[in-house]
Order: structure tokens, then C-alpha cells, then sequence
């Protein structure tokens, strides 16, 4: 009937590792795949986004010719989905290399130096997607937000202008693009 909704909810971590089981029953994965790890980097991700992630993952195993798709293959699957591919080719000015490294450095500090605040896997200035460099947290599933953990998020955002004003003395598009988060 026409008259009818129906609303699906993304899934929980719960849900997010049930269907990642399912679809890696498809793939040879190695024995070091975490998929509980996976899901729990994957907040948001809808069950064709984690079908996606699984696909690519075995995508990028195939093309560095592993036998098996690893947990590496599977990190590198989720950034793609999530920020798309890489974009190595592009040439980065050594000087725009270094402010990116502080730049992400000044989150990563702040991320850890907030006590609760989601833990960091992974700081990178390998540009993706409209990013420049970027730090992945895994965040837990929530529900509600409290007001501090918003406060935290800004905190977290600042890092980044923070870094590149104390080590650079002035901040780029970089920063802005924080702020604008």
C-alpha cells in the first residue's frame, strides 16, 4: 500500500557485525579479520555500505594479489567507502605536507588528551577525497549527545587551527573546513 512508511534505522554494532558475517561468508578472509573491530569503526554505514566495504575490501586483496583478504585489505576498504580513493598521484608540496602532519597532529593530541572521547585508530596525510589528511576515531554508537561531548568535539576541531597557529602562525582552508564540521 502507498499509504504506508516504513523506517529502517541503520544498524547498531550488533547488526553492523551481523551483516559484515554475512557478507564475508562470501570472501577467503586471512585469520588475522577482526569483524567486530570493523563494525565498530563503521557508525552510520548502512547494510549496502557494509556490503560495499566487503566487496572492496576482497577488490583490493585481488589486486595486491593476496590469497586471502586481509584485515589491512579490509582498513583500507572502509576509508575508501567512507572518504573514497586515494589520491596518491597528486603532487603535494613538501611545505603543504608538513602543515597537514601538524594539522592532524594537533587533533590527534587533543583526541587523547580528552578523557572519554572516542580513541583514535588512525592519523594520516594521504589526501582522500576532498581531505587532506584526516584522523579516524572509532566511535561508539550513541543515541543521545551530551552537551560535553559536543564541547569535546569542538575542542577536537580546534586541535587542528591550534597546531597550524602555534607551530605556523597563521591557518589555512584546512582549519575552516574543521570549523564548518
Amino acid at each position: 500500500r502507498f499509504d504506508r512508511q516504513i523506517t529502517v534505522d541503520l544498524p547498531d554494532l550488533i547488526g553492523r557485525e551481523g551483516i559484515l558475517k554475512v557478507h564475508m561468508r562470501k570472501i577467503n578472509s586471512a585469520p588475522d579479520v577482526d569483524i567486530k573491530q570493523i563494525a565498530k569503526g563503521t557508525p552510520g554505514m548502512s547494510g549496502a555500505d557494509l556490503a560495499n566495504l566487503v566487496n572492496e575490501g576482497a577488490l583490493l586483496a585481488a589486486r595486491r594479489n593476496h590469497d586471502q583478504v586481509s584485515m589491512l585489505d579490509l582498513e583500507d576498504a572502509k576509508e575508501r567507502v567512507m572518504l573514497g580513493p586515494e589520491r596518491r598521484a597528486r603532487v603535494i608540496p613538501a611545505s603543504e605536507r608538513e602543515r597537514t602532519a601538524y594539522h592532524e597532529c594537533g587533533h590527534a593530541i587533543v583526541a587523547a588528551s580528552i578523557e572519554g572521547y572516542d580513541p583514535v585508530h588512525k592519523v594520516t596525510i594521504i589526501p582522500r577525497g576532498r581531505a587532506g589528511g584526516y584522523v579516524m576515531s572509532l566511535p561508539e554508537d550513541r543515541m543521545t549527545m551530551s552537551r560535553e561531548h559536543f564541547e569535546d568535539q569542538i575542542a577536537f576541531a580546534f586541535g587542528g587551527r591550534a597546531a597550524e597557529e602555534i607551530f605556523f602562525g597563521r591557518i589555512t582552508t584546512g582549519a575552516s573546513a574543521d570549523l564548518q564540521q
